[in-house]
């Protein structure tokens, strides 16, 4: 297993888990946690540490999330060639000759006058 996969992994349960406590948290609507019981869990903790302990659970697994996705950037495997790239090829020549443009050899122009028949 790679590198960049066990990031892979852990930013999939990293977002996974961002999920969960945003859907979790109860806004001014109520919530996924008011259908869940509602005020009840929050009582049952007797303070209102719940709201403080999710806000900054989300904003830690936010954290998170975005050094997970830099930190991946390092472990891609890039090879050991410098440039990989199909549109750039260091050995073709840097100007490409323009495709040539048929001409016409018919000398006669035709005029309005000539298409209308009377």
């Amino acid at each position: 297993m790679s590198t960049f996969t066990i990031f892979l992994v852990l930013i999939v349960v990293v977002a996974f888990l961002l999920i969960v406590v945003i859907m979790v948290q109860n806004p001014k609507g109520g919530g996924l946690s008011s259908s869940f019981g509602g005020g009840g869990t929050q009582q049952l903790g007797g303070v209102k540490k719940t709201t403080d302990f999710l806000d900054k659970s989300t904003w830690t697994l936010a954290t998170l999330l975005l050094v997970l996705i830099l930190v991946s950037n390092i472990a891609i495997d890039r090879g050991s060639a410098g440039v990989e790239s199909k549109a750039y090829d260091a050995d073709a020549p840097s100007t490409q000759p323009l495709p040539a443009v048929p001409t016409t050899t018919d000398t006669t122009t035709a005029t309005p006058e000539d298409s209308v028949a009377e």
